[in-house]
């Protein structure tokens, strides 16, 4: 589901921008600053799909982009992709804590496919957040990357905790479902020709990528991650596919 990473990564940084607006609850900077007045700064956790669209944005719209990392390599790859000035950690609670102190918007997107996301964001550095500074949890689908996280819609998206704006909207593609559908039509059109001309069982026997989809089949999971995140037994899939 890459395109609809892809989405959410960019919509973060325009859902993000929109509530730092004085009116909307945040302490009232521009993203992108003006000449003789600082930019905001966007921390990034997360250098995957969804954090990548979300720099892609962010520095687009001038503001101060760092991203946090576990993998240097991914790191590395962030730094050479783009063109602006990107500041780049290594993450550690260290660099997290010092971080997201003085941070306008942080983006939370760290996503383990499968399995709960982790969470790096706990309540007492909410506590020490700026007020009126904004959390957007790419990762609520997975249960969030922030201990004060919790889902909420596009009908009503956004809560306060110690005066730090949450807005954790499972399915943020969703809010732009346009884009969103031909996104994702784009890249699944292929896989459900196959489906339709071969059978699901040949299909699926014939690509790796659709067999690597395979999550639940005849009662038994499928997909490692998620049996290992639920505590269900995993059988291989081309095991299934026999059974």
């Amino acid at each position: 589901l890459a395109p609809m990473s892809e989405v959410a990564g960019r919509l973060s940084i325009q859902a993000g921008a929109y509530y730092l607006e004085k009116a909307h609850g945040g302490h009232g900077v521009l993203l992108g600053g003006v000449p003789g007045v600082d930019p905001a700064k966007v921390v990034v956790l997360g250098g995957g799909m969804v954090g990548r669209h979300a720099i892609h944005i962010a520095l687009g719209m001038g503001a101060d982009t760092w991203v946090i990392d576990k993998n240097v390599d991914v790191l590395r790859q962030c730094w050479q992709q783009f063109d602006r000035p990107l500041n780049t950690v290594y993450s550690t609670i260290d660099a997290i804590e010092r971080h997201l102190a003085d941070a306008d918007l942080v983006i939370g997107g760290v996503l383990i496919p499968g399995a709960a996301a982790p969470k790096l964001i706990t309540a007492d550095l909410v506590k020490s957040m700026k007020p009126g500074s904004v959390i957007v949890d790419v990762a609520i689908d997975q249960g969030g990357c922030a201990e004060t996280s919790h889902a909420t819609t596009h009908d009503d998206p956004v809560y306060m905790v110690d005066d730090v704006i949450h807005y954790c909207v499972a399915n943020m593609p969703g809010g732009v479902p346009k884009t969103s559908t031909y996104a994702l039509n784009n890249v699944t059109l292929p896989f459900t020709l196959a489906l339709a001309d071969k059978g699901w069982r040949n299909a699926l026997a014939e690509d790796e990528h659709l067999l690597a989809g395979l999550n639940v089949h005849k009662g038994n999971v499928t997909y490692k991650a998620v049996a290992d995140d639920l505590g269900y037994n995993y059988m291989d899939p081309r095991e299934a596919l026999r059974v």
